[in-house]
């Protein structure tokens, strides 16, 4: 058997830094949609201009050079829209870096496993840790050229990160793409070029504390009227004072709208985002903030009341309660979701998955979700599993970091902690040692079920594995050792138990209770236990 790594502590997952609420602008008259194009049709051109000479300085980029960029964009919007135009350009410039550089990463993994596959004879059997070498000959050519096209990326994307050059589409590749392949996508070229273009719109602000409303650009009052600054070449569609435009929609926020209300009555610091869906026809407003961070609760407060184990899966969430000790309480709860379609689509089906997983933590009383620390950034690269394909778009499918992140933001407004344990040996050992026990007549218990107990015993602190019956013959070690029970370098291991006076019952403990010691007192055959010790008379005297 190999060596088994180390697992990791586990601990409390930190609670969501912002807020981001949606409603739709309902209601809007045609002219409120014409100056709405109009505004983001002429920002997006000048955030496309701005973002073109963002990535034109590269590395050279310097705070004098943020603030040339902002001059020279406020005569044609404002201030305030020129700022956010800039920031949001920076933004994205550092969003390719990042990208570019896992990119480079997930390049240098794949050269790394094809050279080491390639170094090993055609055939060789591989182990759990590191896979063997290539099947067959042909394949072993296929690779190798592979390994070629590899390396020819990975020193282009090097080069391009060491002269600061990124790559950027405003609108997306995928839209982009799609351009060339319409009947596939079933859209029109109308179609494709309206969704095109409201992509690449810009209307959003950030907000300023201290100001109106908490800002200055895109202001709704505590009533929902919203109004927008307009760029000053089209301050002459205003039909307001000082160059603003009033929507006549009503803006009303149904999900965490008292916070919302409270945060524009004190004047604190809101952004604001106004875009199109397309698909739907329909204008939406989006605000954001940011909020103190949650303190950490500590692990034992939140393990007080038990805690739920969860697994993931690709379709389903496997979830069962456990004690204070670590047992399984109750039968298994599975919270189903669909993740094809849309990316709103798979969002919007997670999130109700959640959302009936912290209902049913309600209801039991737990103040504590364990859940797997899953990172699939370095386990789903082409090389990494080879001929699996169906197991890397399985992983590569899977919302592991949406997931966890969505769920932490759901559960601090629950007061439900979540405990983020590690991955190893969960599955395996749940399977080995839960999956049986826990089988009965009535229930089958899956392998997830059982990864659930062991994700959410190992949150506990308490060992996966369970606590092994004695020997069949007696309670000695005649029939072999008890597993769990003791070391084999324990002192005293073999030694008999120590003598603890008193009965040997299921009702009073040992030496405990008014009648310990007297055995007289016990049910047991022979024994009168109804009536008190027998004295004898004295004898008389007299004849």
């Amino acid at each position: 058997m190999g060596e088994l790594r180390s697992i990791a502590a586990p601990f409390v997952a930190s609670g969501p830094s912002g807020v981001a609420v949606r409603t739709r602008l309902k209601q809007l008259a045609p002219d409120d949609e014409k100056v709405l194009r109009m505004v983001g049709d002429h920002l997006g051109s000048l955030a496309s201009k701005d973002l073109k000479t963002r990535c034109r300085d590269a590395l050279a980029h310097s705070g004098e050079s943020w603030a040339v960029r902002k001059r020279e964009l406020t005569p044609l919007s404002s201030s305030r829209w020129a700022g956010s135009i800039t920031k949001a350009t920076h933004d994205q410039w550092a969003l390719a870096r990042r990208c570019q550089l896992a990119h480079i990463q997930n390049l240098e993994a794949g050269v790394r496993t094809i050279e080491d596959r390639l170094s090993q004879p055609v055939g060789q059997k591989g182990t759990k840790k590191a896979p063997g070498g290539y099947r067959s000959q042909r394949e072993w050519h296929a690779k190798s050229r592979r390994l070629r096209v590899l390396e020819d990326r990975l020193t282009a994307a090097r080069a391009d990160r060491e002269a600061g050059i990124v790559h950027v589409v405003r609108g997306g590749k995928r839209l982009a793409r799609t351009r060339h392949h319409l009947d596939e996508a079933g859209l029109t070229e109308a179609a494709w070029r309206g969704r095109w273009e409201a992509e690449r719109w810009f209307c959003q602000a950030d907000g300023e504390s201290g100001k109106r409303y908490g800002n200055e650009t895109i202001r709704i009052n505590p009533d929902g009227e919203a109004s927008i600054k307009l760029p000053a070449p089209l301050a002459h569609l205003a039909n307001a004072p000082h160059g603003r435009y009033v929507l006549s929609s009503r803006v009303v926020f149904a999900h965490r709208g008292t916070e919302w209300a409270d945060r524009v009555a004190a004047n604190r610091a809101i952004a604001y985002r106004i875009h199109l869906d397309t698909g739907r026809d329909r204008w939406y407003l989006t605000a954001s903030w940011q909020i103190p961070p949650t303190p950490t609760l500590p692990i034992e407060a939140a393990l007080a009341h038990g805690v739920i184990g969860v697994d993931m899966n690709a379709d389903h969430l496997a979830a069962w309660r456990l004690d204070t000790h670590g047992n399984p309480t109750g039968s298994p709860r599975r919270f189903f979701y669909d993740l094809t379609g849309t990316a709103d689509h798979r969002d919007a089906q997670v999130r109700h998955a959640l959302t009936r997983l912290l209902h049913w933590a309600q209801t039991c009383g737990v103040k504590a979700i364990a859940v797997e620390d899953l990172d699939f950034t370095a386990e789903k690269t082409r090389e990494k599993h080879g001929r699996r394909k169906r197991f890397r778009q399985l992983i590569s499918g899977m919302p592991t970091g949406r997931l966890r992140a969505r769920l932490s933001s759901m559960a601090d407004q629950t007061g439900i902690a979540v405990i983020a344990v590690d991955p190893a040996y969960t599955s395996r050992w749940g399977a080995q040692h839960w999956q049986k026990p826990l089988t009965t007549t009535t229930r089958t218990t899956t392998r997830h079920d059982a990864a659930a107990v062991a994700i959410g015993r190992r949150a506990q602190g308490h060992p996966i594995r369970r606590r092994t019956t004695p020997p069949p013959h007696d309670r000695s070690d005649r029939a072999g050792h008890r597993t769990v029970q003791a070391g084999r370098r324990v002192p005293g291991r073999e030694g008999t138990r120590p003598r603890i006076p008193g009965p040997r019952t299921r009702s009073v403990p040992p030496g405990r209770g008014a009648n310990a010691g007297n055995q007289n007192a016990q049910h047991r055959p022979g024994r009168s236990a109804e009536h008190e010790t027998w004295q004898q008379d004295s004898l008389p005297l007299s004849p």
